[in-house]
């Protein structure tokens, strides 16, 4: 029997047929109506082993000439089989991919505050930018203006008394999550209706971190550990909280703000780090201030990593080093190049030399890795997206391999509109031909499950089910041990993601660490359909962690196959491993 992947539909028949047997007694009888009884159910068919996902994008803009790429798309030795499958989509629009995908442009969990608000604000750049541009439907608007809505309520229950966020809503007021709200917030009042007295706390809450100097105070943890390394954590965040008021359009002469700038104009000469450089130079961009700006681009022209047609930088200065800090700093580089009075030809030249290399990073969903750089990217594409537009323009994209071509069409009708075809060969080379005057963006994907890797990683994960399986709806409990001996202290928050066995259930309420101390560094947990997502504070470094959850086999599943459970780092998702765990019952 071959391997088949997907939803397939099981049907089942009941028939009353004539017979002479003799049924307690009685002689068998045949209903005239409702002989035949039949059931048709769905059944989910997944692939055992870890999904994998690979991208290959493209911006490719041909000004009336004609651009090629190409590309091999292939598939490892030991691939599930049945379990690969690969598509080419193209559309008109550089954020044309985000907008399909407003719902999910990660795949991640979003019971946090940071989350949904990473769900909630790419929506706001989207609807700015089709605004500015005229292409904006009734249609987009309401669709998105209905996401931002249900965001602003989900992020009430984040909210303290005090008008501060945090990231699970209680505890402590975290001042970046703030002003990431108020920021966020004071955009969206254009679209919904937001209480201005929201607005106005989380203002007033931030104000009063002010140390003497003007700077603000770090409270809670710093979203990203690794964004620290020849600064004070305090200069980053007064530079994020300066910046979001002046995005809101708070005059440079507010006190609040004045304080700010001058707090951060007094440290710029010891700022060793590439991350606060770049949030610094979009802040002083948007406060107009020339000299300062220049002052920070120098620096940054020092570190910056050129490789032909792309620029980027990251935090570490590899080249290979394209995480999602890469990304974040890449696009504040982008912010500040296009916040200016006038943005020059060169301008946009040096701009389109940071997007081509921003757009090879994006997702098959439009977004990036994780949060703050998926935010911050559709940020600063959307405002490049706005200065490059173009509304009477049309291309023709060609893709080839041996025996299999596509045709495309892109012209202002269906700028928006997400084309996206199957690709009958894989493995196999492919090459892209675009033709004509606009660009567009270009996206070959594929998906594919392999057998869950088995070598160490940094961070890393064990599981194992125990239980009495001789009767049906037993429990069993599931003991999984995460642990990290990476190179920093301790990780950024991490995300547990344990898929269930086929026909068991999970009781969550039983969390808890083997030492009996109830949740230790659990700040959440979910539970939907067959998976169980946990979200962890942190794992410090040499320091096992060991919890367990109760499970209940609830529909006996003949040739069961194990389960994966699957760790990472939330905000560097590239830190991440598997573990399968498995059921045996005689």
């Amino acid at each position: 029997m071959s391997c088949v992947v997907g939803v397939l539909n099981i049907t089942v028949s009941a028939e009353a047929e004539e017979s002479q047997t003799v049924c307690d007694n009685e002689i068998v009888s045949v209903p005239e109506r409702g002989r035949i009884d039949t059931v048709t159910r769905s059944l989910l068919v997944q692939a055992e082993g870890t999904e994998k996902t690979e991208t290959h994008s493209w911006l490719l803009c041909p000004k009336g000439h004609s651009l090629s790429e190409e590309v091999a798309l292939t598939l490892p030795k030991d691939v599930i089989e049945g379990s690969a499958r690969s598509s080419v989509s193209v559309i008109g629009d550089i954020l044309g991919r985000a907008l399909r995908n407003l719902h999910g442009l990660l795949r991640m969990p979003y019971g946090c505050g940071e989350q949904n608000m990473a769900v909630l604000s790419p929506n706001i750049y989207i609807l700015e930018y089709l605004e500015n541009t005229e292409q904006l439907t009734s249609a987009i608007r309401e669709r998105a203006t209905g996401f931002l809505k249900s965001g602003y309520q989900r992020q009430m229950n984040y909210k303290h008394l005090d008008g501060s966020y945090s990231t699970f809503g209680y505890g402590n007021g975290n001042t970046w999550l703030t002003a990431f709200v108020l920021r966020s917030f004071g955009k969206a009042q254009k679209y919904i209706f937001i209480d201005p007295n929201i607005i106005q706390r989380a203002k007033n809450w931030l104000i009063s971190r002010r140390d003497s100097d003007g700077c603000f105070i770090l409270q809670g943890t710093l979203f990203h550990n690794r964004m620290k390394g020849g600064v004070n954590d305090d200069v980053t965040m007064t530079a994020y909280i300066t910046a979001s008021l002046l995005e809101l359009e708070t005059p440079v002469t507010d006190p609040v703000v004045s304080k700010g700038l001058s707090c951060l104009r007094s440290v710029i000469e010891d700022v060793k780090n590439t991350y606060t450089t770049a949030l610094l130079a979009y802040t002083f961009s948007l406060a107009r201030d020339t000299d300062t700006r220049q002052q920070l681009f120098k620096k940054l022209e020092d570190v910056a990593i050129s490789d032909g047609s792309s620029l980027h930088w990251s935090q570490s200065g590899s080249a290979d080093d394209s995480d999602s800090l890469a990304v974040e700093i890449s696009s504040y580089v982008l912010l500040a190049v296009l916040t200016a009075d006038s943005v020059t030809t060169a301008d946009l030249h040096y701009a389109n030399r940071i997007v081509s290399w921003l757009v090879k990073q994006q997702n098959a969903y439009g977004g990036f890795s994780s949060t703050q750089d998926t935010v911050v990217a559709l940020q600063a594409l959307s405002l490049y997206a706005t200065k490059v537009f173009s509304s009477d323009s049309s291309s023709t994209v060609t893709v080839r391999s041996a025996g299999d071509t596509l045709h495309f069409n892109v012209n202002q009708d269906n700028k928006l509109l997400y084309q996206e075809k199957q690709l009958q060969k894989l493995p196999a080379k492919y090459s892209i031909e675009v033709k004509g005057s606009t660009c567009v963006s270009v996206q070959m994907a594929q998906f594919y499950n392999i057998p869950t890797p088995t070598e160490a990683k940094a961070l890393s994960i064990d599981a194992k089910i125990e239980g009495d399986c001789k009767t049906l709806g037993q429990n069993f409990i599931l003991n999984f041990t995460v642990k990290y001996d990476g190179l920093q202290e301790r990780t950024n928050m991490v995300i547990v993601d344990i898929k269930l066995l086929s026909g068991f259930t999970a009781d969550t309420s039983m969390l808890k660490t083997s030492s009996g101390t109830y949740r230790k560094l659990v700040e959440r947990v979910d539970s939907k359909d067959d998976r169980v997502i946990v979200y962890l504070k942190e794992i410090t470094q040499n320091i096992p962690v060991i919890y367990q959850i109760q499970t209940k086999q609830v529909l006996q599943v003949k040739n069961l196959k194990p389960a994966v459970i699957k760790v990472y780092d939330y905000y560097q998702t590239s830190d991440q491993s598997e573990a399968e765990y498995f059921f045996h019952c005689e």
